[in-house]
């Protein structure tokens, strides 16, 4: 390990560094303008059933090693563009497949970058040994175009804070949307009243909806307001109704495969550019149950959105858009419970400052207030959380970054008050970390970055990417860093 003072304070580099694979890739479908569609499938179709049968069994060959479920992948792609197969054509399964394949193309997930991890307790402990941890971490992966995912490592902290990171598996998957779900009739009209999209057509949709609808329920309502040709309704209004429930969605990975090989990829529209820098924290309700929850960042190419996701075992996640004129910009972090019974967020709402916001539900943020501006000069250009608050007896640790001048990036400390988290006790003047030679040369030099850290047997465990490329591994005795910290006025 490399040891590094910052002043009195002893900050360990493990030697683990997690790297991009660019052999771990998904499919995608790989869809033409519909010009160029029917004459694609038409050269399959004049394939004889032999020479349709020989091309895909050399396709087979080349690809099935590397997805567990490629015929079904075909399919799913082939279903896709079938309504530009002429009606009257019979068609074997063979060219189906082989249809689909040719609307398929793989796309390598990490091949760009692999960074701005976040971790968090595993939520099965089963088999793990006293005084060890098992954990899950979220990596931001990035690759052609620069789109953004969320992937997943597991592995094991043992008792002395060394680390055992699980072999990743050879295959990666994307989830299946599931529609079957049901969405909350008021909460659905609230986010549709926060978007100014609450007219007389929404009011007419909603009128004829349950108290709870699936999204099928939705478009039936939709459908039967368009065909009513006694009443006009407004088309952007229902746009926007199909884009909020585009933004709300629920995705479901197989529950026999190992997380290593989750990926969520964007999928709605509004992240059509990439799904960046989750911020992972295990939550605790009122009554004891756990939820994890991860705020992050919806990209389309011209805007961000602020998305949450929910999750209990990391193989079912919620995907829901959070709402209010406070929950703009990049940098959410939730709290991991209540504190005078109100969720409470930290937010950089306009990218320079460290805001806290306080809301009676989890979904809503209108109101925030600074509780920091940049101080030192390693973050005059800019600060922002690291990471949600981590509870500790003497108050809330926040880890910080700032950003210096070249853009340099670095990792600080900030502690909250336990029962006033607008109010800041103590923080560190120095930073906690400092990009070292190794380390600053990447997609973004000069960058270290981290989204979640967490506690275990008294030392501070900071996963944390390194210029935008590689991730890596810190430790800290929290004893030391509060010790370290400089008490505020």
């Amino acid at each position: 390990m490399e040891k590094m003072k910052s002043k009195n304070l002893l900050v360990k580099r493990t030697r683990i560094k997690i790297v991009r694979n660019s052999s771990r890739v998904i499919t995608r479908a790989h869809i033409p303008d519909v010009t160029r569609i029917p004459k694609i499938i038409d050269r399959v179709m004049r394939l004889t059933e032999g020479g349709a049968e020989d091309l895909l069994q050399h396709i087979n060959l080349h690809f099935i090693e590397r997805h567990k479920n490629i015929d079904s992948i075909f399919m799913v792609n082939f279903r896709k563009v079938s309504q530009f197969i002429q009606k009257e054509s019979p068609i074997s399964d063979t060219k189906k497949l082989l249809i689909g394949a040719f609307f398929t193309m793989e796309y390598s997930i990490e091949s760009a970058a692999l960074f701005n991890p976040s971790i968090v307790t595993h939520p099965n402990q089963e088999g793990v040994a006293p005084g060890s941890l098992r954990f899950v971490l979220s990596l931001r992966a990035t690759g052609e175009g620069h789109i953004s995912s969320i992937v997943f490592r597991s592995g094991i902290i043992k008792e002395d804070c060394t680390f055992l990171l699980n072999p990743i598996s050879e295959f990666v998957d994307t989830p299946r949307i599931r529609h079957d779900q049901s969405y909350d009739r008021h909460l659905f009209q609230l986010k549709l009243e926060s978007m100014n999209a609450w007219n007389e057509t929404s009011k007419r949709v909603f009128e004829k909806l349950q108290n709870s609808f699936t999204f099928q329920d939705l478009k039936d309502s939709i459908i039967g307001l368009q065909l009513d040709k006694e009443n006009s309704f407004d088309e952007d209004a229902v746009k926007n109704i199909f884009w909020l429930a585009d933004s709300n969605y629920f995705i479901r990975f197989e529950a026999d495969h190992d997380v290593s090989e989750h990926v969520i990829f964007p999928l709605s529209e509004n992240e059509s550019r990439g799904i960046e820098d989750a911020r992972f924290v295990r939550f605790f309700d009122d009554n004891g149950d756990i939820t994890y929850y991860a705020t992050y960042t919806a990209y389309n190419g011209i805007c961000i959105l602020p998305q949450l996701l929910v999750t209990k075992d990391f193989i079912n996640f919620d995907i829901i858009t959070l709402n209010g004129k406070a929950a703009q910009n990049k940098g959410m972090a939730l709290f991991p419970r209540k504190i005078n019974g109100k969720y409470v967020m930290l937010s950089r709402l306009d990218g320079e400052n460290n805001y806290i916001m306080f809301s009676d539900h989890l979904h809503f943020w209108d109101e925030a207030k600074i509780i920091q501006e940049p101080a030192m000069p390693w973050e005059f250009f800019q600060i922002g959380n690291c990471g949600s608050p981590l509870e500790l007896n003497e108050g809330w640790l926040v880890i910080t970054h700032g950003v210096g001048a070249m853009r340099q990036y670095f990792i600080g400390a900030i502690l909250l008050d336990l029962e006033d988290p607008s109010k800041i006790i103590a923080r560190l003047e120095e930073p906690l970390l400092t990009p070292n030679e190794e380390e600053r040369e990447g997609y973004v030099p000069n960058v270290v970055y981290s989204c979640g850290s967490l506690i275990h047997n008294n030392k501070l465990i900071i996963p944390y990417a390194m210029s935008d490329i590689t991730t890596g591994i810190a430790t800290v005795s929290i004893s030391e860093l509060i010790a370290s910290m400089k008490p505020c006025k």
